[in-house]
């Protein structure tokens, strides 16, 4: 769903960039409270798998293909300020390296892909959560709900943007119409996806997965043919281990993302996406303009003078996923390290 530069006017374009930008100052903030210590470099690997897995197209109607959008995926992982950051890294560099989403559409992309599938998504996933019961099948029901609602609620917000802002003269209900139709099958897609990766973290690392936490069940004994809660351990003597380590997940995840985007990006759909298609069939494509990235070396991912098509999509996809992470693992990095020091700062001035 990465609109092209023309699709959206220039007044739009700039209002929605301005309410991005706001977002993302927002979600700065409040994720400072969301990334402990070991987060910062998991935030910027679940960027960088965002970026890996938006590279597999997978087909959902004749000639039309969908691919994650990754709000979902991201709120649930490592909370919802930091989920937007993750996608919102995604997008830039998809749009600065690989002229894939406008840069003057920036905005508005951060505003679908971004903002509105993790509101949706979250939303929707806390309050599955408050209800069902408290156990890992529950929380990945809920990933897999709050994702399929994500996708529509993202055309749903293009939608809007088209009304107010869109450069063709196609009637709104066509466009509601089709968007909606066609990102109700993207979304099942995504949930799939969604839930498949937060259920085998689940079952490996629970304690990483920000929408989870709070969520374990207490041990029960059967009592007399009764189920009743299990008295709580002594607490031991001896000093216990420190916080298990996340080197393990942190390279299992980063090799899944380089295969993905190295090899198996190869083998994903060459359809065009539901808003190209909806765009192509409508005629809302009809003032694209060219992207300013188009002479990019990485440009359509692949990389120039490489000859060989399957080689030359596979290193784009390898350098895009090195670049994902290095940036989101800075950002994600800085923004911990000055919630650090504001602790810091607050305790010493406590104690002084």
């Amino acid at each position: 769903m990465h609109v092209p530069d023309g699709f959206i006017d220039a007044p739009v374009s700039v209002a929605a960039g301005v309410a991005a930008a706001g977002a993302v100052a927002v979600s700065l903030r409040g994720a400072r409270r969301e990334l402990e210590d070991s987060a910062a470099p998991l935030a910027g690997l679940v960027a960088a798998f965002i970026f890996a897995v938006q590279m597999l197209n997978f087909p959902v109607a004749a000639g039309t293909s969908g691919h994650l959008l990754g709000g979902a995926l991201a709120a649930i992982l490592v909370g919802p300020y930091t989920g937007v950051l993750c996608v919102s890294v995604v997008l830039l560099m998809q749009g600065v390296l690989f002229a894939d989403g406008g840069l003057t559409a920036l905005g508005v992309n951060v505003m679908n892909m971004a903002v509105v599938t993790v509101v949706v998504a979250y939303a929707v996933f806390r309050g599955l959560v408050k209800v069902l019961p408290k156990t890992r099948r529950s929380v990945t029901a809920a990933a897999f709900t709050g994702a399929l609602l994500s996708v529509p609620g993202a055309a749903v917000m293009f939608t809007l943007f088209y009304a107010v802002g869109g450069t063709t003269d196609v009637p709104l209900g066509k466009v509601f119409t089709a968007m909606v139709g066609v990102h109700v099958l993207i979304g099942i897609g995504e949930a799939v996806i969604t839930a498949a990766t937060v259920g085998a973290v689940l079952a490996v690392r629970p304690d990483l997965v920000h929408g989870a936490r709070g969520l374990s069940t207490p041990l029960k004994l059967r009592v007399g043919g009764e189920l009743v809660d299990a008295p709580a351990a002594a607490a031991p003597v001896a000093p216990v281990a420190g916080p298990r380590s996340t080197r393990p997940v942190w390279i299992t995840g980063l090799v899944t993302a380089l295969v993905l985007a190295g090899f198996v990006s190869y083998y994903a759909s060459a359809s065009p996406d539901g808003l190209e298609k909806v765009a192509a069939d409508k005629g809302i494509d009809r003032n694209e303009r060219g992207h300013a990235a188009a002479g990019s070396p990485l440009a359509d991912y692949s990389v120039k003078d490489v000859p060989d098509t399957r080689l030359s999509g596979g290193l784009a996809g390898v350098i895009g996923v090195g670049a994902t992470v290095a940036v989101g693992t800075g950002i994600f990095w800085m923004v911990r390290r000055r919630r650090a020091d504001e602790l810091t700062a607050t305790s010493t001035s406590v104690a002084g």
